[in-house]
């Protein structure tokens, strides 16, 4: 009986053919959604030879390759679909400017695992001391470990909401809503909403209890919440889910924008003083 691994390839490649063997080979790895494989194989395919690499450690190179490149591409689809207004990172926070922001505990929520046991963050403090900034370093760090994201100011949600009803797009919006796997609510208390418009964002950020994270930035004390949402009972049912499993990002110092503008004007002081020569 003979070996099916050993059994003679199949008449169609047997055949000879005047198409060129890199033509086929790039067709085959265009319809196997392998771009990284096609533009790299040859390159890798020399450097294997001058190092005496076997077939398999080619293979692995290449097969190295695709998934890095597949991943950024990925992560870049995840960046995009989030819709942050600036991309931000850790790298450029000052936090030597906000020192009553709990350093420790950010850095171990950049490793996302507060978003894999579905637990929220609300950051507080007034305008201007860089709660945005931590929430979209945040939503970065969560593209880039797998996780979709969702970012939007709570006025233009609740403006969002209020127009799909309209429009009876309502529950598509709400579905989108309720999948990320992390949603961004930037800058809660600086617009109230109406009767409507508080219960419909309510209605979403209910849903995500226990299903999904949601990080809120708001300029309020939990106290004043009331006066955005216009009720009592509202407002103490959705602290309620949102507090349940929680990290407070408490910012009360100085203005963090303030602080980095000031140390550019004195960097860039510093450096046009270098750049003048000597009488």
């Amino acid at each position: 009986m003979t070996d099916p691994v050993m059994q003679p390839l199949p008449a169609i490649m047997e055949t000879g053919t005047s198409v060129p063997p890199q033509i086929l080979l790039g067709n085959h790895l265009k319809a196997l959604k392998l771009p990284t494989f096609a533009r790299e194989y040859e390159k890798v395919a020399m450097e294997a030879a001058g190092s005496r690499t076997d077939y398999p450690g080619y293979l692995l190179r290449l097969c190295e390759l695709e998934r890095i490149d597949r991943e950024r591409r990925m992560v870049e689809r995840r960046i995009r679909l989030a819709r942050f207004p600036h991309t931000k990172s850790f790298d450029t926070f000052d936090f030597a400017a906000q020192p009553s922001l709990n350093k420790p505990l950010v850095v171990e929520l950049a490793r996302c695992e507060w978003i894999t046991t579905r637990s929220n963050i609300i950051a507080l403090g007034p305008s201007g001391t860089g709660k945005t900034h931590v929430a979209l370093a945040l939503g970065l760090a969560a593209c880039q470990k797998g996780h979709s994201v969702a970012f939007v100011t709570a006025a233009a949600l609740v403006h969002e909401l209020m127009e799909a009803r309209d429009e009876r797009r309502l529950r598509q919006l709400q579905k989108h809503l309720a999948s990320v796997k992390l949603l961004i609510l930037d800058e809660l208390g600086y617009v109230p909403f109406t009767a409507v418009g508080s219960e419909l964002l309510f209605e979403v950020l209910s849903q995500r209890y226990e299903r999904g994270s949601t990080l809120i930035t708001s300029n309020l004390p939990f106290d004043e919440w009331t006066s955005v949402f216009g009720s009592e009972r509202l407002t103490g049912a959705l602290l309620d889910r949102l507090t349940h499993h929680v990290h407070i990002l408490e910012m009360n110092g100085g203005s963090y924008r303030l602080a980095s503008s000031r140390k550019r004007q004195k960097h860039s002081h510093h450096a046009q003083q270098e750049e003048v020569p000597p009488p």
